[in-house]
């Protein structure tokens, strides 16, 4: 669903629902459909966020230069970083099996280091200490 935003600019709901009527599985049940809806669409919704936090770690890359399926694979999993519940640890293993999927062996080096970098720093901000309020991760996060 991202990677047909990022080529064709089409809103958050008409890709869903494109998506669902063309290529997606028609056998899958509604909990799977929600969960990639809210997960495709709120990467859209935030996309200022989620690259603004890509940016801090992918030094001399922009964006926008980078292979479409590399950008959107470091999207989904900064968007679940930073407003889901998933354990950084899977978002990161997740990411990088829809890259060996669906980009190159380089592409998944290049998606591991940025996501490794941002969830240290997810993980440094989070925890308590005198450089960093008491706050929880989410709470932080969700002021950058």
């Amino acid at each position: 669903m991202l990677f047909a935003a990022d080529v064709s600019k089409v809103s958050g709901l008409e890709l869903a629902h494109a998506y669902w009527n063309e290529v997606g599985e028609p056998e899958s049940d509604e909990t799977l459909r929600d969960f990639s809806n809210r997960l495709a669409i709120g990467t859209l919704e935030n996309l200022g966020t989620v690259d603004d936090r890509i940016r801090t770690r992918a030094e001399h890359w922009r964006i926008e230069r980078m292979a479409i399926v590399d950008r959107n694979v470091l999207r989904l999993a900064v968007y679940e970083f930073l407003f889901e519940d998933t354990p950084h640890t899977v978002v990161i293993n997740e990411a990088l099996e829809i890259a060996r999927r669906f980009s190159t062996f380089e592409a998944t080096q290049f998606i591991n280091g940025i996501l490794d970098a941002i969830k240290q720093d997810l993980e440094k901000a989070a925890k308590p200490g005198p450089d960093n309020d008491s706050t929880s991760e989410k709470t932080h996060v969700s002021s950058v």
